[in-house]
């Protein structure tokens, strides 16, 4: 369980190897964790052990290594299932992140639209929740539609009802926007989505990480999300797919595991999940990605919650008390993620991170993937801190008299 007081050092940073090294002279302050989280020793343990114990391929052998790969591998997708309360294992798919899940998606869904039919996005998606679906217009001639949203990037729920109609095929957004943090009202977009027919995906790589989800009580047809944002390997993430719907998706690949039957005069497909799973898979991915599951879990997803909220409402206090600075996306931080996207104003935020950088401080800076957000604010790019369970205020302080240093220097 997570202690009452956030020390410093953080007393999970022991947990993170990679945390204990300098940067330029100065302890690692990690403060990227939308872009991609660090991982724990227990994952990094078991992607050792997998190669020097385990290693097989998975659901073709008999044999002692391959009959334990198999089983270990089918684990975690069971703990995925429980995670994210999926009625059944099988309705977890995994992929190698959150824009596999979207593209396997959009592909399948081809044979469902026609010229005309209407795809909703939010304004403020990433790139990953746009492309796919023009890719899937152009295929079909449907047309893709951004859902607005109100200076502070949430979506304008009465806008979002008039432009639902018979057309409404599609409707994908995310739950929490990379780019500004905000968590937008999922299960209301869902429920509307419904009432005219559309099928909805919910994009959760911002959210998966971060807090409780319920895939069940969401009513999504389809939720993504990505491992390595989960303390997880790269390569890995899943997707999350009613019953109904993966059944009657057709495959997005073929290959091997997702067949019953081979021959030329046609070929049959395997049942759920495997129909859509061809090829080798990562295995020692996803055998990791249990094990991130079960280290979040053992800190609690309310506690992993709460100690975020905590740091985000820190440093969101202190950065605006600095003066001259822009903070963009809601300042209802009761509908925002561990997540602050901000401008020095009169600096590029490239050469603010830059200075950042040299004093150990690592955050993101550019258009984070979503440009239709910068487009939005008429800006470049913007300076992102993000939060995870091994930051701590002290942190933020740190990251506060590192700002003052770099407007001194640029202004």
């Amino acid at each position: 369980m997570m202690p009452e007081k956030i020390t410093s050092p953080s007393p999970w940073a022991k947990d993170f190897p990679i945390l204990k090294q300098k940067v330029h002279g100065q302890d690692l302050i990690y403060f990227d964790n939308a872009a991609t989280s660090q991982k724990p020793q227990l994952v990094l343990d078991r992607l050792a052990d997998y190669y020097l114990q385990d290693n097989a391929n998975i659901h073709r052998g008999v044999h002692t290594l391959s009959q334990e790969a198999t089983e270990a591998y089918e684990v975690a997708r069971k703990k995925l299932q429980k995670h994210i309360n999926a009625a059944k294992s099988y309705e977890v798919i995994f992929t190698s992140g959150t824009t596999e899940g979207i593209n396997l998606v959009a592909t399948c869904l081809t044979p469902f639209l026609k010229a005309g039919d209407e795809i909703l996005v939010l304004t403020t998606e990433h790139h990953s929740n746009i492309v796919p679906w023009q890719l899937l217009a152009e295929r079909t001639g449907a047309v893709v539609r951004p859902i607005p949203v109100d200076k502070e990037g949430m979506i304008l729920m009465e806008d979002f009802k008039a432009m639902l109609s018979e057309r409404t095929k599609v409707v994908s957004c995310q739950q929490v926007s990379n780019a500004l943090g905000n968590v937008h009202p999922v299960k209301e977009i869902i429920a509307l989505a419904h009432s005219v027919g559309a099928v909805t995906l919910i994009d959760g790589a911002q959210s998966c990480p971060h807090f409780a989800i319920d895939v069940q009580d969401l009513d999504a047809d389809f939720f993504v999300a990505s491992g390595h944002k989960m303390y997880a390997p790269t390569g890995i993430g899943f997707l999350y797919g009613k019953e109904a719907w993966l059944k009657k998706l057709p495959p997005y690949k073929g290959g091997g595991d997702m067949i019953k039957t081979v021959c030329f005069e046609g070929t049959t497909y395997a049942d759920l999940p495997y129909k859509l799973e061809a090829g080798t898979p990562n295995i020692c991915g996803g055998i990791a990605y249990g094990v991130a599951i079960d280290y979040m879990h053992s800190l609690g997803m309310a506690d992993i919650a709460a100690h975020e909220h905590a740091l985000l409402k820190y440093a969101h206090e202190q950065i605006r008390a600095l003066g001259g600075i822009t903070i963009y996306g809601t300042h209802d931080l009761e509908r925002k993620a561990g997540v602050i996207s901000f401008n020095v104003e009169g600096a590029h935020p490239y050469d603010v991170g830059t200075l950042l950088d040299q004093m150990g401080i690592a955050v993101r800076t550019g258009h984070h993937c979503a440009q239709p957000v910068m487009d939005f604010y008429h800006i470049p790019g913007t300076i992102r801190a993000s939060f995870a369970v091994y930051n701590t205020l002290e942190e933020v302080d740190r990251l506060i008299l590192g700002l003052q240093k770099a407007m001194k220097m640029l202004l």
